[in-house]
């Protein structure tokens, strides 16, 4: 015999379950008996995968990515967070290395650098915002 303490709705149940024969239990909740029948369970036939012989192999499934206009490239976030400050604006010239936003993500402050040299095109963000990991931020031509 196996007891279990259940709390149900507030209410303490304490449960013994006894004998079990064929699809019958006896149950006992806080001193009362009762028989149980148990929900006959269904045989599921498992079917067996045929594979057959590739003579080629599979193509990889086609992965999309943003198409580069001439030598245009966005600086991405490298993980969520929200824009501290911006340290550019559109038309500035950037060096490599140059902190281009400060982004906070996970109760740190992080410098994101461009990494390239180039000219800012875009600013695809605001102070304030939040940002998902992978978003363009700003993009250098």
């Amino acid at each position: 015999m196996k007891e279990y303490k259940y709390k149900i709705n507030g209410n303490l149940y304490k449960v013994t379950v006894g004998d079990i024969e064929d699809n019958n239990v006896r149950v006992e909740v806080n001193g009362t008996p009762y028989t149980v029948e148990l929900e006959k369970s269904t045989t599921h036939k498992i079917k067996p995968v045929v594979r057959t012989a590739a003579t080629t192999p599979a193509a990889p499934p086609a992965v999309s990515r943003p198409a580069m206009t001439g030598s245009k490239m966005g600086v991405k976030s490298p993980l969520p967070g929200v824009i501290l400050d911006i340290k550019v604006n559109v038309g500035d010239t950037v060096k490599r290395g140059q902190t281009l936003l400060i982004l906070e993500a996970m109760k740190m402050e992080n410098d994101i650098k461009a990494d390239r040299d180039g000219k800012v095109t875009a600013i695809n963000v605001s102070k304030g915002e939040s940002i998902l990991e992978g978003t363009d931020l700003i993009i250098i031509e």
